[in-house]
């Protein structure tokens, strides 16, 4: 990935008070989506580049393999999936449904143990649930009779964190995540992208250095889908977070993206890590480019091939 060259370094907003820190191991949190509101970034012909890597790696998976068995049946998941992520990186993970995508998030987090390999955060190996890695799920699962602020402050009050020194982080990253002015409101009083940003804002409270995304748009409309894509960006830029993608747009993922791992139908390996090197920050209009046309072409191209040459492995599939 090319360094930033000229251009200073972005702020990143302060996600820890100065006490409380939230163990490594333990409970694993959640993240969703968002809602309809301003903010179109256009990238000039002159425009920053990725920002610079710190060369620390957040995240190894070393020879994965993830094999689902029951009775007679089984289904080959994962099959030795090899990926090493820099901190403050965003890597968008897109390929076919069943190819393990979501299984590589649980493994990750810890939900489930891999069949083979191992995985490391921060040069420690995942044995278990996690409180170091936030989750956003599809669904932004909300509870319906705490306000906005209480669904965020959820976390802190799950890992015993000193209330009053999250709370104002809290209403932060609401402003952040543009739901200022909504902190007492309720979850079925906001739409369906504006859940998704409390949800996301309810990830990020704790600071958990690596937030995993599963499809956290899938269930929005196309115009609020553009407008979290352009926000997410935004929101990892000044958090420094290190970000996993999981999609079945390829345009999503190449917006995105530092890099963009495609997998193959099942059993799901790694393809291709393809490095997108368009300069940040992105905006809409980024996606009319020739450049980014090209990516999107390159991966529906590899994804085309590797269905024809064989598709899943259905033998397997019979659960």
């Amino acid at each position: 990935m090319n360094p930033v060259a000229t251009t200073e370094p972005r702020e990143r907003l302060p996600l820890r008070p100065a006490s409380d820190g939230p163990p490594r191991q333990g409970s694993t949190m959640t993240i969703p989506d968002e809602q309809d509101r301003k903010s179109e970034h256009s990238a000039a012909a002159g425009g920053e580049r990725p920002r610079a890597s710190s060369g620390r790696k957040s995240l190894s998976i070393r020879d994965v393999s993830m094999v689902f068995t029951r009775a007679e049946h089984s289904v080959h998941a994962l099959d030795h999936i090899d990926i090493d992520i820099e901190e403050g990186q965003f890597i968008s993970v897109v390929g076919p449904s069943g190819c393990g995508k979501s299984t590589l998030l649980k493994l990750v987090a810890g939900l489930r143990p891999p069949t083979g390999g191992e995985i490391e955060i921060l040069g420690e190996k995942v044995k278990g649930p996690r409180s170091d890695v936030g989750i956003v799920f599809q669904s932004p699962v909300l509870l319906p009779w705490r306000t906005v602020l209480q669904n965020v402050m959820l976390p802190i009050e799950v890992l015993r964190l000193d209330h009053s020194a999250y709370k104002a982080k809290a209403r932060e990253l609401l402003d952040l995540v543009g739901l200022g002015g909504f902190e007492k409101a309720y979850p079925q009083e906001l739409s369906g992208g504006m859940q998704q940003r409390a949800a996301i804002a309810r990830a990020l409270v704790y600071d958990a250095p690596i937030l995993m995304m599963d499809e956290p748009f899938g269930a929005l409309d196309a115009m609020t889908r553009e407008q979290m894509n352009v926000e997410v960006q935004q929101i990892w830029e000044r958090s420094g977070k290190t970000v996993v993608f999981i999609t079945h747009s390829i345009p999503e993922a190449v917006f995105l993206a530092d890099r963009v791992i495609v997998m193959s139908p099942r059993p799901g390996r790694v393809l291709r890590d393809l490095h997108i090197n368009m300069p940040r920050p992105r905006g809409l209009d980024d996606m009319l480019t020739p450049e980014f046309g090209e990516h999107v072409r390159e991966i529906r191209g590899m994804l085309g091939k590797a269905d024809a040459a064989g598709g899943r492995d259905d033998r397997q599939t019979n659960w």
